[in-house]
């Protein structure tokens, strides 16, 4: 049965737990959550035996099925956890495919990973564990998601705040759920009670957004140029490569020229990826930005490189952010170089 973080406490009610999860996600946060609940579901059934084991490589899948079918030491139920830093390969799908097929009496296998791509998706072990066994997939908050997901954890911990709060620490997060879960928690400590306006809130909250620039692609797609130029600053101040920047506008520019409602077999590669939030991104973006304007975009992008590589002056970032702008419909005032 396939689960998300909404409905895993429904698939926790009853009687019985079932023998055999796999909890799988991009959020740390979020799974780590998931997995806790589990935890504390085998608890309240009185499986207090817990054994922790690490997946790497060269790990012995065939000593997992000795510790499932051996007894436990007081003669319980026992909580086994996997934490998987590495895919099972065919010897792991072979074992996790036996103990499907026979789940042991007195374990509860509990497996956790990272997130699973398409291709691991469709891996028989994860399909017979969503087929047969109980996955728990986890999927990433967005960051159009993020300030609803921040003002529902706030209600959860008594926070009562004003509606600008949210979007503030959603910014102030971006890509870093730990950090706005920890901000959350110290404002709730903070704001004693009292409704938290979004003055505080400011003095309050750290900056803690952690971008990527896959990031930055979206947000220049989806012309949200001050987004685009915040995640800039972003890898500026991370001492992100400028070049690898460069080469991540370039590539959505590409992408925007060479865009088709129907990209025919053997289009570019740089068209497929990123799934149908992607597809829906470059859609708005091509009907927006006309082709002339692309291509003087990727002109000043050719431009930008020679800088990076010092053979043109100024400055690299104040060209990449131009690009940046300019990609997401804004159009920035020129700098001396």
């Amino acid at each position: 049965m396939k689960l998300v973080p909404q409905t895993l406490a429904r698939g926790l009610e009853g009687s019985t737990l079932a023998p055999l999860w796999l909890v799988a996600g991009a959020e740390p946060l979020l799974v780590a959550e998931c997995a806790d609940q589990i935890r504390a579901r085998a608890r309240a059934m009185g499986v207090l035996e817990r054994e922790v084991q690490f997946v790497d490589r060269g790990f012995e899948w065939s000593a997992l099925l000795g510790m499932t079918q051996s007894m436990s030491l007081f003669g319980d139920r026992r909580l086994v956890e996997l934490r998987l830093n590495t895919k099972p390969g065919a010897e792991g799908s072979k074992v996790l495919g036996e103990l499907l097929k026979a789940p042991p009496s007195d374990v509860i296998l509990l497996l956790i990973t990272d997130s699973l791509d398409w291709s691991e998706r469709s891996a028989a072990w994860v399909q017979a564990f969503e087929a047969q066994a109980m996955f728990v997939s986890v999927d990433k908050v967005e960051p159009e998601q993020l300030p609803g997901w921040v003002a529902t954890r706030l209600i959860r911990a008594g926070v009562r705040a004003d509606a600008d709060v949210a979007e503030l620490i959603a910014a102030r997060c971006e890509g870093n759920l730990v950090a706005a879960h920890q901000e959350i928690e110290r404002l709730a400590l903070l704001a004693g009670g009292e409704t938290l306006d979004v003055e505080r809130a400011a003095e309050w909250v750290a900056n803690s957004a952690r971008y990527g620039v896959f990031q930055l692609g979206e947000a220049v797609l989806g012309g949200e140029a001050a987004r685009a130029l915040r995640i800039l600053a972003g890898l500026e101040a991370e001492g992100e490569e400028p070049t690898l920047v460069l080469w991540c506008l370039a590539e959505e520019l590409r992408a925007l020229l060479q865009w088709s409602p129907r990209p025919a077999r053997g289009a570019p590669a740089r068209l497929w990826r990123g799934g149908r939030r992607r597809q829906d991104l470059l859609a708005r973006a091509a009907g927006r930005l006309p082709r002339s304007r692309l291509e003087s975009l990727l002109a000043e992008a050719g431009e930008a490189d020679l800088i990076i590589k010092g053979v043109r002056r100024g400055r690299a970032w104040d060209a990449l952010a131009a690009i940046a702008a300019g990609t997401a419909g804004v159009t920035l005032p020129l700098r001396a170089p």
